[in-house]
């Protein structure tokens, strides 16, 4: 498979025969297709999939993208369109948009892209204009973490059970102190719940949610439909999902169907660029590159990366994997994992263009004050 441009009298073949077989050619000619750039997906030498960018003013606008009837919904549109939203991110471009078919509106709500204005209609269909802005003036985000044994407050190091610290009895107490320093996020684990592979400390959750406004993501335990339904329930903005987005793929893709993509934080561990999963104790053969390509594909939006040589030992955050992966994917909302052992530490990892990061025991352990987080804020 690879992605190239195409010569116009391709693009027009393609876009007459997926858009407007009853038309002719000059139909689907655009004035201005001399000025665009025309790029095409191809599988084993048969184009599969087109579409054609313009530069207006700094905003990318695509048009006429087109797949061809016998390969829709076999992912290579996701996969066309991901390279242009990579290659418009790079270019440093302000946005991204298009005159959307009303009906195919739920493709670019996954690559998060809104909907602008009325509907309108054109040869007897009805379209909407849909945006997304990539070039954002925003501080990274910092996002605390609270880890939950016996509705305790606690961190572990390395994911080690027997290497247990209580922070507070009381979590509710400190999700205030966090919200009282200006901080937005919350990252709530339940290891109860990891541990039993079902949702166990949903009712920290939902006394966090009721007292707070802290945006909560909630992980550990999440097996089922009914422990996803219970995450919600209780108050949880997204679900946090890691071990069984590895082992159970498919049934991950239907929740990411049923609920919607932008309900998902999608956590991966990883030790030498590999997935890890079993609490760390298991490394598979799996990239995270091709682990996070291939969630992205089903619309994914935010990842959190953990190395787990570093958790928890306040020993430094993995710059350069991250780079990596920021390289890779530019229009990910990506939160760096573990290791964050100062100040110093976060500015690295904003500087580097993480979205967010996730600190927990340096906190705890005084490493980092909570008015030292203010300046990301």
């Amino acid at each position: 498979m690879s992605i190239q441009p195409v010569p116009l009298n391709e693009v027009w073949a393609m876009r007459q025969a997926v858009m407007y077989p009853q038309e002719s050619i000059s139909f689907v000619q655009l004035e201005d297709d001399e000025r665009g750039l025309h790029w095409g997906l191809y599988d084993y030498g048969e184009l599969i999939s087109v579409i054609s960018v313009f530069d207006r003013n700094g905003a990318i606008q695509f048009r006429k993208f087109a797949t061809r009837t016998n390969w829709q919904g076999k992912g290579y549109g996701t996969k066309l369109l991901q390279h242009v939203m990579d290659w418009a991110h790079a270019q440093g471009k302000k946005s991204i948009w298009c005159n959307a078919r009303l009906t195919a509106t739920g493709i670019y709500k996954k690559f998060g892209m809104q909907v602008v204005g009325k509907t309108w209609q054109q040869y007897g269909l009805d379209f909407i204009k849909m945006e997304k802005q990539l070039v954002q003036t925003k501080h990274m985000q910092i996002i605390p973490a609270i880890d939950i044994i016996d509705g305790k407050c606690v961190r572990l190091t390395q994911g080690d059970y027997e290497q247990k610290k209580i922070y507070n009895e009381n979590p509710l107490e400190v999700a205030m102190e966090f919200e009282d320093a200006g901080l937005q996020r919350l990252h709530l684990v339940d290891l109860d719940g990891a541990k039993a592979g079902a949702v166990k400390n949903w009712k920290v959750l939902e006394a966090i949610a009721g007292k707070t406004g802290l945006v909560i993501d909630f992980g550990g335990g999440i097996k089922t439909e009914k422990d996803v339904n219970i995450v919600f329930n209780s108050g949880a903005a997204l679900a946090t999902i890691g071990s069984l987005a590895v082992k159970n793929e498919a049934e991950f893709v239907k929740w990411l169907l049923q609920f919607g993509a932008e309900k998902f934080l999608l956590g991966a561990d990883v030790k030498e660029e590999k997935i890890t999963v079993g609490g760390w104790l298991e490394t598979t053969d799996i990239t995270i590159y091709d682990f996070l390509q291939k969630y992205i594909d089903h619309g994914v939006q935010q990842v959190f990366c953990t190395d787990v040589s570093k958790d928890g030992l306040l020993a430094g955050p993995s710059v350069e994997l991250y780079k990596k992966i920021i390289a890779r994917f530019p229009s990910l909302h990506f939160i760096a994992s573990g290791g964050v052992s100062n100040i110093n530490d976060l500015e690295v990892l904003a500087e580097i263009g993480c979205s967010g990061a996730i600190v927990g025991k340096a906190i705890y352990e005084n490493r980092i004050s909570l008015d030292e987080l203010k300046k990301f804020g």
